[in-house]
């Protein structure tokens, strides 16, 4: 299961589980909503039946998350025969639930001021060094259920990337089928905190804005929206490396998008408290996803350039397969540190991208070396004996970047607002 694992709302934050499971697509934990008393709140303000409802509709977000919370800190990997399409009927349900409540939570911030801050909403944290934030803005509401949809995306996504048995004679795969479906999932992640940061956050005032947990930082719900596609491109590159009719050079420019995506993770990843196990977690999750990127581009990047009939660009070849191995070597080891950082994860059997780097790069770098036999050995002399790369790997070429979010508006206000406005 994924790393969507948040602790139990009525357990402490140090009573978290040792362990979540298969990691494939990083989430930091689910950030539950705590119960509020919208009668009290607004029950002399807005008709009886508009209370009623924001109070059922958020009670089934609450009751949902706290069970998709309470599942996800389970150390298994769920069912497969038991998921639906996208990842599972619990997450789906959630989702809509979501989806369902934000169109009449949007009547509070459509409203006048003084009914958009009447509700305290509190929610708990998962990256942030405080437990909870509360606050009495209606717009930190529609900021942080848009952020739990993301993340009920990316749980989705999560699910749809674990080995399952197909009752055909191999062994448990991850097929194509999903892969291709988590592309879709991945951008629509991207769009819900693409539209959180582009139309909510800035209708927070700056002095609240300060006051938000880092779980909500615009630069964590950026590098979160990056993440969805740094990883649907992943899976687009793993889907053209299954291709036979895929060409290197679409293999290289899937490959140095990644790391331009990554790179930009990198730059727009807040500060996180690294005390915290979600916080380390992330920061080492995004170091071992770059690191991948960038062995997977200067592979391609010198198998391409290795096709040249000349002295230097065999040279430059065996620089980029060379750093190609020694940032694939880096990815592991950064892999293995996210996966024992508490909450520990297991890691899932690879396939796509990481699997094909795995049995290649290596082995592909060696026979490189070997067939170029001369020039490695004079380099080597030149360089004082070093086994390290020959030569600086050269520049990878720049691409623009090909997947944006799926766009998302936020919903129009639901017809019982109609009936306020006349009340």
């Amino acid at each position: 299961m994924g790393c969507g694992a948040s602790r139990d709302p009525g357990v402490g934050r140090r009573g978290r589980p040792g362990s979540v499971g298969e990691v494939v697509v990083f989430l930091p934990g689910l950030r539950v909503p705590r119960t509020v008393d919208f009668p009290l709140a607004l029950g002399d303000r807005l008709d009886r039946s508009t209370v009623e409802k924001l109070s059922a509709l958020r009670a089934r977000v609450v009751e949902m998350a706290m069970q998709e919370s309470a599942a996800a800190l389970k150390p298994r990997r769920r069912a497969a025969a038991a998921a639906a399409r996208h990842g599972g009927s619990s997450t789906a349900n959630l989702l809509q639930a979501l989806e369902e409540y934000l169109p009449v939570l949007l009547g509070l911030v459509k409203g006048s001021s003084e009914l958009r801050n009447k509700v305290q909403f509190v929610w708990a944290n998962q990256e942030d060094d405080a437990e909870e934030t509360s606050m009495a803005d209606a717009w930190y509401e529609v900021l942080s259920v848009l952020h739990l949809m993301a993340m009920v995306c990316f749980l989705q996504a999560n699910s749809l990337l674990l080995p399952r048995s197909y009752g055909d004679g191999y062994g448990p795969r991850v097929s194509e089928e999903s892969r291709r479906a988590t592309v879709d999932v991945f951008l629509k992640a991207a769009g819900y905190l693409d539209c959180a940061v582009n139309q909510v956050l800035l209708q927070i005032p700056p002095e609240k804005r300060r006051a938000l947990p880092v779980d909500l930082a615009e630069g964590n719900l950026k590098a979160l929206s990056l993440q969805g596609l740094g990883q649907g491109v992943d899976m687009q590159l793993g889907l053209a490396i299954d291709n036979p009719k895929a060409t290197l050079a679409v293999k290289r420019r899937l490959a140095c998008e990644m790391v331009k995506y990554w790179q930009q993770i990198k730059d727009s990843i807040p500060e996180l408290p690294l005390s915290d196990g979600w916080a380390k977690k992330h920061t080492l999750f995004v170091k071992w996803k770059y690191a991948e990127a960038k062995a997977a581009a200067y592979y391609f990047h010198g198998l391409i350039l290795d096709e040249g009939d000349t002295e230097k660009s065999h040279e430059m070849a065996i620089s980029s397969l060379q750093a190609s191995e020694e940032f694939l070597k880096e990815s592991k080891r950064a892999s293995e540190a996210f996966h024992s950082t508490p909450p520990t994860s297991r890691i899932s059997t690879p396939f796509g991208t990481t699997k094909y780097l795995l049995d290649r790069i290596t082995k592909d770098t060696l026979s490189k070396l070997q067939n170029n036999q001369d020039l490695y050995t004079q380099q080597r002399t030149s360089n004082t004996g070093t086994s390290q790369t020959i030569t600086p790997p050269p520049p990878l070429p720049d691409f623009p970047l090909a997947l944006n979010p799926e766009e998302y508006e936020l919903p129009k206000l639901d017809p019982l607002w109609k009936k306020e406005v006349n009340h």
